[in-house]
């Protein structure tokens, strides 16, 4: 199948080459054009290029602002005919504005279908991402079987901002769970207690948890070149402390947190993967 793909970040890259991997025909566009090296694909000069020909578009992107920009920028997603395409947005969007986006491309003739994923760069590279889907059933069914090469877990929401808001909700435990590991694993240290030793532990006792297993290797070499940034989880954190103000909820541990990652990115490590947030603790 011939497929656009817009926003090669860490996450991005990797579905894009799984895509070519499944023998797709990418036509890729990146605001930043040095990050389409090392794919085998056509590099289009514009998302209207990338989207020419091409029957499913899809969008990784930081946020919403970055969404909105590709759609409505000059020689944008808008200046091209996108009647009959689906846009698939793996982008973790705010939960308002990916209702717009929604209602854009319905006005374009287009289907769109917010397809937030739950995982990482090394899941995204072997299919095994979980991919939570909002949109028509038409349109997920038509994409299902390019979803279902990216995603061993699929779950179609169908109305509107319900995968988004399943999303962020997902990404409070995400978050939770890393730092109360990484605050574990200082501890343990300070404790005199080996960091491997802490590490094996935990994976066998009140820390084995699919994070443990993603992140293990990270904090045991303290090598925190980024799959998902500090800068991503702080972002997706504060979309859900509006949702949770919207909802007139509390959201404690979520505030909690999200103000250590504010932290981690105020010393200097938002580009940094998320579990460098032990490098918090470890100074303590």
């Amino acid at each position: 199948m011939q497929i656009g793909f817009i926003g090669l970040g860490h996450l991005g890259k990797a579905i894009a080459g799984r895509l070519i991997d499944c023998q797709h025909s990418l036509t890729v566009w990146n605001r930043s054009a040095e990050k389409t090296e090392g794919l085998q694909a056509v590099v289009a000069s514009s998302p209207a290029e990338a989207a020419r020909g091409a029957e499913i578009i899809n969008l990784c992107l930081f946020d919403s602002a970055a969404v909105r920009t590709v759609f409505t920028q000059e020689n944008g997603l808008l200046s091209t005919d996108l009647h009959g395409k689906i846009i698939i947005d793996h982008t973790t969007n705010h939960f308002r504005d990916v209702l717009a986006f929604h209602d854009l491309c319905a006005q374009a003739g287009a289907i769109y279908l917010e397809a937030p994923v739950l995982g990482s760069v090394v899941p995204a590279t072997q299919g095994a991402l979980t991919v939570l889907v909002s949109g028509k059933k038409e349109g997920f069914t038509r994409a299902e079987p390019v979803l279902a090469q990216i995603g061993k877990h699929l779950f179609h929401l169908e109305a509107p901002g319900l995968a988004t808001k399943m999303k962020l909700i997902n990404n409070l435990a995400l978050g939770s769970i890393m730092a109360t590991l990484a605050e574990t694993v200082a501890f343990g240290e300070s404790a005199g207690i080996d960091k491997a030793m802490v590490l094996d532990i935990l994976n066998v006792g009140g820390g084995q948890s699919l994070v443990l297993n993603a992140k293990k290797a990270k904090l045991l070499s303290e090598d925190f070149s980024p799959h998902f940034s500090n800068g991503l989880i702080y972002k997706d954190l504060h979309c859900l402390q509006d949702f949770a103000y919207e909802q007139k909820l509390p959201l404690f541990t979520g505030a909690v947190t999200k103000e250590l990652f504010g932290r981690a990115i105020a010393e200097g490590m938002e580009s940094l993967d998320f579990s460098s947030v032990y490098k918090l603790f470890k100074r303590l």
